[in-house]
């Protein structure tokens, strides 16, 4: 089957489920991409299988320029990443001007690129030089796209586990650990200054895991529960991620900042795991991620924060089979690499088989279509 057969696929998927379709259409969920696997399809069938679901916001690790010539031309926004190895070097400007010009200078103008992700995790580390070179290397590289006259076009940002946090319940109550608190108050000074947002990679999975007994399952779950009532603010949480986010919102107030936005560069649930990752199943997965599409799709914001509407890349477009770690760390994918889905949330995409270089060039056609008939349903 080649890439054709994509134009005959979408109408005959519209007729069979219109609702679920408009709704792909309008939540507007990121996606991360990750590639740490020897399976996975080429960057040029995936942008077909995103186009097919109208995803148009991912997130990769690196800035890999098979993935962003792949989506030349196409309506996705990318945020690239910085690896860790690389602080230290971009903290010189004329590294940091070399790294931009060869990874991100030559897409812009075919590939819409709208953040940098300096490191990514960098103080769940043991290393407290990358600690240290973590801001002065934003910095840099922010100077770089100043120069460039690119600031506008390209936020600089980084994403941090939760595990920044000393307190994060109730959520009024958040802060962050101390030790690291040298580093993180003039990193939000910084993200203040240039306006960009604070991102977190955020689980509920681990809070189950580690304590199955004590942590509800329908409240990480998005699922009916009584919640918990913050005794500070008299505000009802009715998940943890809501939870979480907050906790963050409240740990930089806490440092004197309320003008940074709390974005989620990760999120998901493990649809297999080791004998001891409690939830890990198809079932939890698909509750998790399509409950929370569901509320992306609703524009909710958090308790604390009602009028912003939760940003959200979840974590995975594909199971990755060499990822080292547990079990779950190999099955966060929405997707095995044939394109089959790995649990139903509703995301029926398409992967061609395999696509010639002639039909690389009709991606832009095909996302244009895409967008029609998205229109011509919402109309």
């Amino acid at each position: 089957m080649g890439y054709s057969a994509a134009f005959v696929s979408l109408p005959l998927f519209y007729k069979q489920s219109q609702n679920s379709f408009v709704q792909i259409f309008s939540f507007g969920m990121g996606i991360n991409y990750g590639q740490i696997a020897n399976n996975l399809p080429s960057p040029s069938r995936v942008a077909i299988l995103l186009g097919s679901l109208n995803i148009s916001r991912v997130k990769l690790y690196d800035a890999d320029p098979n993935v962003l010539l792949a989506f030349s031309n196409s309506n996705v926004d990318f945020i690239v990443g910085l690896g860790n190895e690389y602080l230290q070097s971009m903290t010189d400007p004329i590294k940091a001007q070399i790294w931009i010009e060869q990874h991100l200078l030559p897409h812009l103008t075919r590939t819409k690129i709208n953040s940098i992700l300096v490191g990514n995790e960098v103080f769940n580390s043991n290393d407290s030089h990358l600690f240290s070179y973590l801001l002065p290397a934003m910095q840099t590289v922010y100077r770089v796209l100043v120069n460039l006259e690119l600031d506008k076009q390209v936020a600089v940002t980084t994403a941090h586990s939760l595990t920044i946090l000393g307190n994060s319940y109730p959520p009024s109550a958040g802060t962050f650990r101390e030790d690291l608190a040298q580093y993180i108050q003039p990193l939000l000074k910084f993200h203040s200054e240039i306006n960009s947002p604070f991102l977190i990679n955020a689980y509920p999975y681990f809070a189950y895991k580690d304590n199955p007994d004590q942590v509800s399952l329908e409240y990480v779950l998005f699922q009916p529960n009584q919640g918990m009532i913050d005794p500070n603010t008299n505000l009802h949480y009715d998940n943890m991620l809501y939870a979480q986010i907050d906790a963050v919102y409240s740990a930089m107030k806490a440092m004197g900042h309320t003008d940074i936005e709390v974005r989620v560069s990760e999120t998901g649930w493990p649809s297999k795991g080791d004998a001891n990752e409690a939830g890990a199943t198809p079932q939890n997965a698909g509750l998790y991620n399509g409950n929370l599409l569901q509320r992306i799709a609703q524009r909710q914001g958090t308790p604390a924060k009602p009028s912003t509407p939760i940003d959200v890349h979840v974590f995975a477009l594909f199971n990755e089979n060499l990822k080292p770690g547990p079990a779950s760390e190999r099955n966060y994918g929405l997707y095995y690499p044939d394109g089959t889905p790995v649990y139903n949330i509703g995301l029926q995409g398409y992967l061609p088989e395999f696509i010639s270089a002639s039909d690389k060039n009709a991606l832009s056609i095909f996302s244009s279509l895409v967008f029609l008939i998205a229109c011509f349903i919402c109309a």
